[in-house]
């Protein structure tokens, strides 16, 4: 059965890795543009709530522009997808409307952007439903309610306490899925989250994308089925496991990946990191 895990990850690792690949070749060989160059053109639905059909005025790119260049830093390397894109200002994510939680979210992280604000605070930030999606396909508090799963975070809030504002948006549910409380998300989860952060103390900078899977397992039949739970009046989707990709690039532009899948289940904390590693591939693609 692991065998056939880490099959499922490998198809959806590699599908990642050339989507990444592609875009470091396209964004070193031919991504010249400037950013005023956006201004006389349509917006892409992926700057907060301005729309393709909005016609990017001077005055709406004045009020964009610093989401609009702090998302070409976080996406320098391209878009995994555009199903459903929504840009926060620290973090950007595309949304499973079927399931009401993310495909993936991504991230860039620095030793500053990571560094601890005494004056942020974790305590004024609550759980909240994200109205830029419609009610139809938004999932609220009340379907986590003693439904036995943790709100748990893919973009980690301890990522970006840097920023009040910041800290804050990472607790839209959009950017939550239901995690397993004890063992997972309080427990391994959240080392993996300090384990990235530490990562920024050997890397530059640092690319991280998040987000959930549900993959198939076999019955006594014989036969492979995708099956996972679902809360709430809203049905959100509990998925089987999630997934972190995480790019350091040095000072030099040199790139080392690694890919980690994890279950949605309790994990014992003498397990090593490493036995849920799918892939590290080091200095990659340093000549292109």
């Amino acid at each position: 059965m692991k065998g056939q895990l880490l099959r499922n990850f490998f198809y959806i690792g590699g599908f990642g890795v050339s989507c990444f690949c592609s875009g470091i070749y396209y964004q070193r060989n031919f991504a010249t543009w400037e950013y005023g160059n956006l201004k006389p053109y349509p917006a892409l639905p992926i700057f907060g709530t301005v729309s393709a059909a909005t016609p990017f005025t001077p005055q709406i790119a004045d009020q964009k522009m610093s989401v609009a260049k702090r998302v070409s830093q976080i996406m320098k390397y391209g878009f995994p997808s555009l199903d459903n894109v929504r840009s926060f200002e620290d973090y950007v994510l595309s949304y499973d409307r079927r399931n009401r939680v993310a495909n993936w979210v991504f991230e860039h992280l620095t030793a500053e952007t990571v560094k601890h604000n005494p004056d942020v605070d974790r305590a004024k930030c609550d759980f909240k439903p994200d109205e830029s999606i419609h009610h139809f396909f938004r999932s609220q508090n009340t379907d986590y309610k003693r439904s036995g799963y943790d709100r748990g975070h893919l973009a980690a809030a301890g990522n970006h306490k840097c920023n009040q504002k910041h800290i804050e948006e990472t607790f839209f549910l959009s950017n939550i899925a239901p995690q397993v409380a004890v063992g997972f998300n309080r427990d391994y989860w959240n080392s993996l989250e300090k384990y990235v952060r530490k990562m920024t103390k050997n890397y530059t900078n640092v690319y991280c994308c998040t987000g959930p899977l549900y993959l198939p397992r076999k019955e006594p039949d014989g036969k492979n089925y995708v099956k996972y739970e679902v809360i709430g009046e809203n049905h959100v989707a509990v998925p089987t496991h999630f997934y972190k990709i995480i790019v350091g690039e040095t000072t030099d532009g040199e790139l080392d990946m690694e890919a980690y899948c994890l279950p949605n289940a309790p994990i014992s904390a003498s397990t090593p990191l490493s036995s849920f590693r799918i892939f590290f591939i080091y200095r990659f693609l340093q000549k292109v």
